[in-house]
């Protein structure tokens, strides 16, 4: 099984689509009736859903955070998007986590490029797109307030597989990160820095959950708005199985 979807309801799905493929190097990879665009089609892909009277307006009290792409170097990648006009944050390392930046796509999703390797530690991007041809759509990222209820769903309902567990004590929140694999972690301790970079080395999609301490209950867009519409996952034989934002209420 794999995260197959990142469902976002915006108000001009051609224009985001168009975004995506010039600046992040994302191809077209959902079907006729079902549009999707990503890097690769073992990874998750974005599906744009029309309807939206208004761009997305981020606030923090949001279920739905962003989508993070991993790249084998990143600052080409960052000189590329400068170039291109985009505004693009200065990357840094994050503490052991890791060495990144951030940008909001035209409608104003968040999007998150985090280099595999920490600051120092890239890889040559090889040819092509300076940001398609090295990328991972490998995170996709929800923010939730009762981390007890979200990690029973992730584990018994979807049967996923915590990889990694990172407090971040300072700022009072800790990343949790799932995915349907059963690859042998570097260090089996979940909390290791040494899983780090393998970990966003990996060639799939991983949903990452932030769990804020003391926050308020999560919101969700009314239906008429921009903003997350839910994601689906993907079965062996191919099966999409699509959980709206209704369906995801123990992440709240």
């Amino acid at each position: 099984m794999k995260l197959a979807r990142n469902c976002l309801r915006v108000r001009d799905a051609a224009g985001l689509a168009d975004f995506y493929r010039k600046m992040l190097g994302m191809q077209p990879l959902g079907s006729d009736d079902r549009p999707a665009f990503g890097f690769h089609r073992d990874q998750c892909l974005l599906a744009f859903h029309e309807g939206a009277w208004a761009p997305y307006r981020a606030a923090k009290s949001d279920l739905y955070w962003k989508i993070g792409v991993t790249l084998r170097s990143l600052d080409p990648a960052v000189a590329y998007l400068r170039r291109q006009g985009w505004d693009v944050s200065d990357p840094f390392q994050f503490r052991d986590i890791g060495y990144m930046c951030h940008l909001h796509d035209p409608e104003g999703f968040a999007i998150e490029l985090l280099q595999q390797g920490f600051e120092g530690n890239e890889s040559p991007p090889g040819p092509g797109h300076p940001i398609g041809a090295q990328a991972t759509l490998a995170h996709l990222t929800l923010r939730v307030t009762d981390i007890a209820s979200a990690r029973a769903f992730c584990e018994t309902q979807l049967n996923m597989r915590l990889m990694s567990v990172q407090p971040v004590p300072e700022r009072e929140f800790t990343l949790y990160f799932y995915a349907w694999s059963d690859e042998p972690l570097p260090d089996p301790d979940l909390e290791s820095v040494a899983n780090r970079e393998w970990l966003w080395a990996r060639p799939y999609t991983l949903l990452e959950l932030q769990h804020l301490a003391g926050e308020t209950r999560r919101t969700l867009p009314a239906e008429d708005a921009a903003g997350f519409a839910g994601l689906a996952y993907e079965t062996d034989d191919g099966t999409l199985t699509y959980l709206p934002t209704s369906g995801l209420t123990a992440f709240g």
